[in-house]
C-alpha cells in the first residue's frame, strides 16, 4: 500500500527551536547567540566596529566592550538594526522565533501579547526584522534560468454604496482609491523571489528589464502589457481564462508566493498601508524562499541578517518622530 510523503512542515526536522527552549536557556544564552551571529569569524569574541581590532575589554556589568586599540566602547547591537534596543535579548530571540514560526505572518496585537509589551514596541520591532529580511531579498542580483512574473493588487478597497441605484462601477479608474498598489513579483523556478511595489502592473516590464537576465526564459499570463517581454526574452504565455497550466507553461510558483502574501495581509494584518506594503512583500518572499529550512535555522539566519543590517533610518525613533 502506497502512503503519501509527509510534508516538511509536519516533520520533526522542521522543529529545531521552541519558545520553551529559548526561555529555559535564559538571557545569557540568548546574548551569546547574538554575539556569535555578530562575530561568527571569531566565535562570538568581540571585534571593534570602528577600527576592526580584535582585542577588547569586557565590561560585563553593562554588557559592553572597550577596544584596546582606539578605546571605543560598543555593544553587540551597536551599529545594527537593534541599536539602542531596550528589550532583553531573550525577548528579542523569542520575537524572532514567533515571527519565523508564523508561515503567513503574525498580527502585532498577538505579538505584543506574547511578548507582554506595547503594541508600538511589537510593531516597530517586527518592521525592523522585515527590514533585515529585505537585505536578503533585495540584493540587486539578476534573476536567471526560468523566471515567472506576475502582479497582484493590494489595498484601496472602495466600499459600495448601500442603495443599489447609488452604486458606481468600481472597475473604472475614477472610482478607484488612490491607495491601491500592485505587487509585481519575479520568481526563479527553484530559486529566489523578488517583489516590487508599483502603481501599475505594466511597470513590471521595466522592472524585468532591470532584474531579469536576457538569456532567461520568462513565463507570464495573458495580460497585454506582458507582450513587451517578447522583445528581448523567450517568453511562455498561459491563458488563465482557459487553464492554469498548458503543457508545462504556468506561473504557479509566483502564484504560490501571492497566495502566502494575500493570506498574510488579509488573514493576519487585515490592513496594510501602501507606505509599508513593500516590507510585507519582502517578508512573504523571505518565508517563501526559506520554506524548507527548519525554524531553528530560520531564526539563526534572521539574527545574522539583523546583526549585518545597519541602523534603521526609518524605524529608529519612529514613534517619537511620526506616531
Amino acid at each position: 500500500m502506497m502512503t503519501m510523503a509527509q510534508h516538511f512542515l509536519l516533520s520533526a526536522a522542521s522543529r529545531t527551536l521552541s519558545l520553551r527552549s529559548i526561555y529555559k536557556s535564559g538571557e545569557d544564552a540568548a546574548y551569546r547567540t547574538f554575539c556569535e551571529m555578530r562575530w561568527p569569524e571569531t566565535d562570538g569574541e568581540a571585534v571593534c566596529p570602528r577600527c576592526g581590532h580584535g582585542e577588547t575589554y569586557n565590561i560585563s556589568t553593562r554588557r559592553k566592550f572597550k577596544c584596546k586599540s582606539c578605546q571605543h566602547q560598543f555593544s553587540v547591537t551597536s551599529g545594527t538594526i537593534f541599536a539602542s534596543r531596550k528589550m532583553d535579548f531573550v525577548d528579542l530571540l523569542a520575537a524572532i522565533c514567533i515571527l519565523v514560526n508564523a508561515s503567513k505572518g503574525v498580527s502585532m496585537v498577538q505579538l505584543s501579547r506574547d511578548l507582554d509589551c506595547q503594541y508600538k514596541t511589537a510593531f516597530v520591532l517586527a518592521h525592523k526584522l522585515r527590514e533585515a529580511m529585505g537585505t536578503e531579498i533585495q540584493t540587486g542580483e539578476v534573476l536567471d534560468g526560468h523566471v515567472e512574473i506576475d502582479g497582484a493588487y493590494f489595498g484601496g478597497h472602495v466600499r459600495p454604496e448601500n442603495r443599489k441605484e447609488d452604486r458606481k462601477d468600481r472597475r473604472l479608474r475614477e472610482n478607484r482609491s488612490n491607495r491601491r498598489r500592485v505587487v509585481v513579483a519575479m520568481r526563479e523556478r527553484l530559486g529566489r523571489t523578488v517583489p516590487f511595489v508599483t502603481k501599475s502592473e505594466a511597470d513590471g516590464v521595466d522592472l524585468a528589464k532591470m532584474h531579469v537576465d536576457r538569456m532567461a526564459t520568462v513565463s507570464a499570463d495573458e495580460a497585454s502589457h506582458w507582450d513587451d517581454l517578447h522583445d528581448g526574452w523567450f517568453v511562455e504565455r498561459v491563458n488563465h481564462s482557459l487553464t492554469y497550466s498548458d503543457h508545462g507553461k504556468h506561473t504557479n510558483w509566483v502564484e504560490s508566493y501571492f497566495s502566502r502574501l494575500r493570506r498574510m495581509v488579509s488573514g493576519q494584518h487585515h490592513h496594510v498601508s501602501p507606505q509599508y506594503l513593500y516590507q510585507y512583500a519582502n517578508h512573504a518572499a523571505w518565508l517563501e524562499d526559506n520554506r524548507r529550512t527548519p525554524n531553528g535555522g530560520l531564526a539563526g539566519q534572521l539574527v545574522a541578517a539583523s546583526m549585518d543590517a545597519p541602523v534603521s533610518r526609518q524605524w529608529k525613533g519612529y514613534w517619537q518622530r511620526a506616531a
